[in-house]
């Protein structure tokens, strides 16, 4: 099969670029803040992300037919691999930012595995098993991201790290009830939830108690401790990027601090307004590391 043509892969690039408009949800890119020569290759690996994590979740699939969706995602990274991306438009953009970029297919790898457990597996025993899902779920992104910016450097990758890892565990915190009831997934640690006396029913209910509380409020501290351990990066990384991280990271903690605040109903999920957001664009215009650590004011 011959290499695609430059208009296949213009094509291809404006394929993804729709799709991610159409289902933009916090992946930065319809963001002013995407220089204009990154935004098709963000767009390619925000398509395979979104695509391959629909065959998880979306529709009425059994879990057999979504494995082997999953599993044929990962014969075509195997296929560019061997210089040979197929037709479908996706992987014809993804083939060319991975050649253009050198980014690391085993991170796309990485993502659909995680996607594939969240077909097979409801439930965690321990707090470093859902990290682990995290570092395959989330992290691959942050690091693709830095790739493409040319930003991939030891010590950038690990805070990236942990940025992602605390947005994956405050997207968990904002979709309890939500995960439980579409896919019976139950993302507290196992053992957390005993010690903090929560069982299963409690999440089945939507009850808020002393004990599930207690249970939030383990969680919190933890994320916290993540952002804390990435948020140098967002004064490290300079230009566009910097300036969006720093928005995702107060904005991180504005989230944190009103699912905090939600005492009497911890299923519900907190919104940003748009004055929110226009404070989180001053916020990082304006405000240091130690404010956004320290949660100064």
């Amino acid at each position: 099969m011959s290499p695609p043509s430059a208009a296949q892969v213009r094509e291809a690039y404006q394929h993804c670029l729709g799709l991610a408009f159409r289902h933009y949800e916090n992946f930065p890119v319809a963001s002013i803040a995407v220089p204009a020569h990154l935004r098709g290759p963000v767009a390619a690996v925000y398509a395979f992300a979104r695509s391959a994590d629909d065959f998880a979740d979306e529709g009425d699939r059994t879990p057999e037919a979504r494995l082997a969706l999953l599993r044929e995602y990962g014969r075509r990274l195997d296929a560019i691999a061997s210089g040979v991306p197929g037709d479908d438009p996706v992987f014809i953009a993804l083939d060319d930012c991975c050649r253009r970029f050198r980014l690391p297919l085993s991170l796309f790898h990485d993502l659909l595995d995680a996607f594939s457990q969240d077909v097979t597996r409801k439930c965690y025993e321990e707090y470093s098993e859902v990290l682990d899902y995290c570092r395959r779920s989330a992290n691959p992104v942050g690091r693709l991201l830095l790739h493409l910016y040319g930003e991939a450097e030891p010590g950038k990758l690990t805070r990236s790290d942990a940025i992602c890892s605390a947005l994956q565990l405050i997207n968990f915190l904002q979709d309890i009830g939500q995960d439980y009831r579409e896919h019976g997934r139950i993302y507290f640690p196992q053992r957390d939830m005993r010690e903090c006396g929560v069982s299963e029913d409690a999440i089945a209910a939507g009850r808020t108690d002393a004990a599930m509380l207690r249970l939030i409020d383990l969680q919190l501290g933890r994320i916290r401790e993540l952002l804390d351990a990435g948020a140098p990066l967002g004064w490290q990384l300079r230009g566009r990027l910097g300036l969006e991280l720093r928005m995702i990271l107060f904005g991180a903690r504005r989230v944190l601090d009103r699912l905090a605040a939600q005492r009497e109903d911890v299923f519900s999920r907190p919104r940003l307004t748009r004055m929110d957001r226009m404070g989180l664009m001053w916020d990082a215009l304006t405000k240091t590391y130690d404010q956004c650590v320290m949660g100064k004011g």
